[in-house]
């Protein structure tokens, strides 16, 4: 999701279409709190 989205920045970056810088930006954002926010709780369980 990051990489989509830094490929979606470059893109509205070098086009004139700024809902490509946009949602690049968004889907960064969304993806480094994916990144670092556990998802069904922090606890790893090893049996």
């Amino acid at each position: 999701m990051i990489v989509l989205g830094l490929i979606l920045l470059i893109l509205g970056l070098l086009l004139p279409q700024s809902i490509l810088t946009t949602i690049g930006l968004i889907l960064i954002v969304v993806g480094l709190v994916l990144n670092f926010v556990p998802i069904g709780g922090s606890s790893r369980r090893v049996w």
